[in-house]
Parts: structure tokens; sequence; C-alpha cells
């Protein structure tokens, strides 16, 4: 039998019974749809928490007062500081001993009311130093960034994110710059207007205001403790060992012999981007094995439809084989009709997915990756399915007795 006549009569034979044939395409449209749908919120997850992870700074090592938590504990930001084990001098030693170190950072957090000009908000007070943009990728929008030599002379000097300006002063405000606010009573002029970072899974880096560190710890936390320490590496090579050097030097500076005892936790940003991964990574291998379910149950109904299809054609095939059809001219029928029906379904399924997965993007609430590779995976296993739930219904009719077949009532 040709191609040609192959294609003819497998649209002949799906179109007679049209709503049928809609129904079980519909199957697979519903499965191939999810497996593109749910795959790419997870893998834009995934983007979204990397680059996330990634916009705190570019080698970076942050140090903690506490017990060590672990890379696979987010609360770097959120509920830091408790513990009071570092102090400048810590800081100091690991900028003037260990190797392979850019910049040094301290910092003393904490969350105060502000105001300013009749409005207030509540929001993190960063007390930083003037290397802090260096290693946390801060880019200035407006003015400047204090420098070492107005922290060392306690200025009273502020730089704002753009969520913690709207909120002071009005959205998009443009006359910021050299206007006053009050943190604990006391005025800080405004030098300067960050660029918008967004959220991160640990803070908003837009609501934050920053503020020279030694003045945080004259004017508002009222002692030398540091919140955190944040170190950038050289290169990313040499992040291990710059932490094990900082770990090594903490501990003999704290006098604490047993490193399971450690009052204070080195966190790698490569751990945590390592972590966050994984555990995303099994987030989207789990919802497209939730989607592929569904692809399943669609190939189940594909099946359900050739048998039946069979029986309703038990006539006709005894008719095609005693005219001098062969088995494989039957099993090959019947075996294109179940592959159009998933190949049609999966090209519907791939526009309805991907159409999904952008109107989920244009929404704003989570950001979607469209997968080539997700996309060609579905829809060969849409043509996998087709052939393997066609195989046996085809197998059936071909091994039909024709006589048998004739008779059949």
């Amino acid at each position: 039998m040709k191609l040609s006549d192959t294609l003819e009569e497998t649209y002949v034979a799906l179109n007679a019974n049209k709503m049928r044939s809609s129904l079980t395409v519909l199957g697979i449209v519903i499965g191939i749809s999810s497996v593109i749908a749910l795959v790419s919120i997870g893998q834009g997850a995934t983007s979204t928490i990397q680059s996330s992870i990634q916009s705190l700074g570019s080698n970076l090592l942050m140090i903690s007062p506490g017990a060590q938590r672990g890379a696979g504990s987010f609360g770097v930001s959120g509920g830091r500081g408790g513990a009071r084990t570092l102090v400048q001098a810590d800081a100091d030693a690991i900028a003037n001993t260990v190797q392979n170190i850019a910049y040094v950072a301290s910092e003393i957090s904490g969350r105060y009311q502000i105001t300013a000009k009749g409005t207030n908000t509540n929001t993190t007070v960063d007390g930083v130093t003037g290397s802090y943009p260096s290693i946390r990728n801060v880019l200035l929008a407006e003015g400047t960034f204090f420098s070492d030599v107005q922290n060392s002379s306690l200025a009273k000097v502020a730089v704002l994110g753009p969520t913690a300006r709207d909120d002071l002063f009005g959205e998009n405000a443009t006359d910021v710059i050299g206007q006053t606010i009050r943190i604990k009573g006391i005025e800080f002029k405004i030098i300067g207007i960050t660029e918008a970072k967004g959220g991160t899974g640990f803070t908003n880096q837009d609501d934050i205001i920053y503020i020279p560190s030694q003045s945080a710890a004259r004017f508002l936390s009222g002692n030398q403790y540091l919140t955190s320490i944040d170190v950038q590496a050289t290169d990313a090579e040499a992040m291990t060992q710059v932490q094990e050097d900082i770990t090594t030097l903490l501990l003999d500076r704290h006098h604490i012999p047993d490193p399971t005892e450690a009052d204070f936790s080195v966190l790698n940003q490569a751990d945590i981007l390592a972590s966050a991964s994984s555990i995303t990574g099994t987030l989207t291998l789990l919802l497209g094995a939730i989607a592929g379910i569904s692809l399943l149950v669609g190939g189940i109904g594909i099946m359900n439809m050739m048998l039946t299809t069979v029986t309703e054609r038990t006539k006709e095939i005894g008719l095609r084989k005693a005219i001098g059809a062969k088995r494989r001219d039957i099993s090959m029928q019947f075996l294109s009709e179940a592959v159009a029906l998933t190949v049609v379904g999966g090209i519907i399924g791939i526009l309805l997915g991907s159409a999904i997965s952008l109107g989920v993007n244009a929404t704003g609430l989570i950001k979607t990756s469209i997968s080539p590779s997700a996309v060609a995976l579905a829809f060969g296993v849409s043509a996998c399915i087709g052939i393997i739930f066609g195989w046996y219904p085809a197998r059936r009719a071909a091994a039909l007795n024709p006589i048998d077949a004739l008779r059949y009532e």
C-alpha cells in the first residue's frame, strides 16, 4: 500500500467520527501542554532563584555570628546578627591575613523607624563600609556612595534603596539628594540612591538604607558587634581555600579548639547556589512527572479508542484481507491512525503549553522559561505513545481471520 493511500485512509477514518477523535486528541493536548507549562514554570523558578543569589555579589563569602547553619540554611539575612561574636577586629584580621581576598566589608544591620517630612517607614538600616558596593554589586542611580574616610569620621550620611525612597518621598521622587531623614531621632543626609535590584529569597535589596558602619555602631546599635562580614574572593577557584582560611583564623581568634563549636558560620555563595539549584531541579522534575501522568492517561485513551475502532471495523478488515490486503497493510493503517492522533495532539499541546507559559510570565507573578529540550521531549514522548499504545490494537486488527471477520455481527 502506498504512503499516500495510507494517509488518505487515515484521514477518512478519523474524520468519520470527529467527536471521538477530538476527545482522544484532547487527552494528548492536556498532557503535552501540562508538561511544557509546568516544566517552564519550574525552570523559570530555578533561573529566578539563581539570578537572585548571584545578584548578591560575585565570589562572595558571608560570615555570620552564631552557630554553623550549613549551606542549605537560607537564613543569611533574615534573623542574622542575633548572636554577638563578631567584631571589627575580626574583619580587619581577615583583610590583613587571608590571601586571595579582593574586598572585605563589615555590616551592622537592624530595623528602625525612619521619618522624613511627615512620612515614615520601618525598614532595614545597613551600616556598611565603602567597599560594600564592590562586593555586593550595588550600583548608584543617583549621587554617590560614602567612602571609608566618611566611615571613619562618623559621617551622618545615607544612601537609599529605591523602595525606601518611594516610601519616604513618593514614588520615583527626583529631588531626594541633599534631603535628610531621621533614624532614632538622628538626622542623616541623603547622598545617593541605588539602582533597583529587586527582591531575593533573603530580603528586598531595594528596601534598605545604607549608612557608614561606624556611624551605625555609635549612633544606632551602641556597640561594636557586627551582624555579618562580607568577603569577596579574587576568583571562584579560590573561594574554598579562602573559606577554610577564614574559618581557621576565626577559630584561633575566638580561642575555639573544636570546629563543631564555632560561634560563627561561613557561607559560600557557590554552595548556596548549588543547594538552591538542587532543590529547584527536584521541584521541576516533580512537576514534569505529575504532568507526565496526564500524558500517560492520554495514551491509554488512544488505545481505548483504537480497540473500539478495531471492533467496529471488523468486517471492513475482513473484506480488505479477502481482496488481498496483507497483515502489514492492516497493521500500518491502524498504527498510522494512532500516530496521527498523537502528532496532532502534540502540535496543539505545544502551542497551548507555550501560550500558558507566556501568559503566566506576562502576569509578572512567576517568570517562566520555555525549554526547547522540554518541547522536543514532550513531542517525542507523544509520538512514542502513539506507536506504543497504537501497536497492540493494530496488531490485533492485523491478526483477525478474514473469514471470522466477515461473519462478525
